[in-house]
């Protein structure tokens, strides 16, 4: 059993990975919708490996070993994940100066927090599939994750990683992106705002998002590289992983130079 932080009256899950080098930042993993701390698996491990950087994953509430979350979610829980919680989780967890890596909601909120904030402790933004706006491909994706949940196997996957959290790791996503309000999401206005070097990767094979994703971040934000994944689908650190870990690498270890 992971760690915990305590929020609010919420236990938050928590895992370092690695060793650090002098000066240098921590790895903050920010999981994507229907993720935890487990679902990262070793790559945290590996990429502060090859960066001589900690890394530090959490779970959010609702997620993981967390505390059960309220359903349904608000339609704004993304922002107050970004500008709320996580500011608290870095300052619970003694973190003062780090880079975000977010995968899908995750790297939204990476980017709603870099850009709400602009932190002078953060050094840097990485995103996976991150969701700028709401798509159609998008919710058309979330509606077939509905019916696999409801009528095949996966409840039963994630309860894996959920344990009793698994109505509201699912039902609090899934439900969010299927009411018709989120069709609004949009968080380019903070895209402008980030101020940090930010590398964003999106596989060509995305099923929740189009390449208007990745052209919008090129497109709003200066400090942006944008690196597509050849027949990549939405997890590269999943399905590509050496790659993946290569192109984060080295962009993490050309800002410390």
């Amino acid at each position: 059993m992971n760690p915990h932080l305590v929020f609010n009256n919420n236990r938050i899950e928590y895992r370092w990975y690695g060793d650090s080098a002098p000066e240098r930042p921590v790895l903050v993993f920010l999981h994507e919708g229907l993720g935890s701390v487990a679902q990262w698996r070793d790559f945290p491990l590996e990429l502060s490996r090859m960066t001589q950087c900690r890394s530090f994953a959490y779970s959010r509430i609702g997620y993981g070993n967390s505390s059960a979350c309220a359903l349904p979610r608000k339609v704004n829980f993304m922002h107050v994940e970004a500008i709320r919680i996580l500011p608290a989780v870095l300052e619970l967890a003694g973190i003062e100066k780090y880079i975000l890596i977010g995968h899908s909601d995750g790297g939204s909120i990476g980017i709603i927090h870099s850009g709400y904030h602009q932190p002078a402790e953060q050094f840097g933004l990485i995103t996976m599939a991150a969701h700028v706006f709401c798509e159609d491909l998008t919710v058309d994706s979330i509606a077939g994750a509905k019916k696999l949940y409801e009528n095949t196997g996966l409840k039963e996957k994630l309860q894996k990683y959920h344990g009793k959290n698994t109505e509201c790791a699912f039902r609090g996503w899934n439900d969010v992106w299927l009411n018709p309000v989120f069709m609004h999401f949009n968080i380019e206005k903070y895209l402008k705002k980030v101020h940090v070097p930010y590398l964003a990767l999106q596989g060509t094979d995305d099923q929740y998002g189009t390449r208007l994703q990745m052209e919008v971040i090129n497109d709003q934000c200066p400090v942006s590289k944008t690196e597509w994944i050849e027949g990549c689908g939405h997890a590269p650190h999943i399905s590509e992983t050496a790659l993946t870990l290569d192109l984060m690498a080295s962009h993490i270890n050309d800002l410390m130079t």
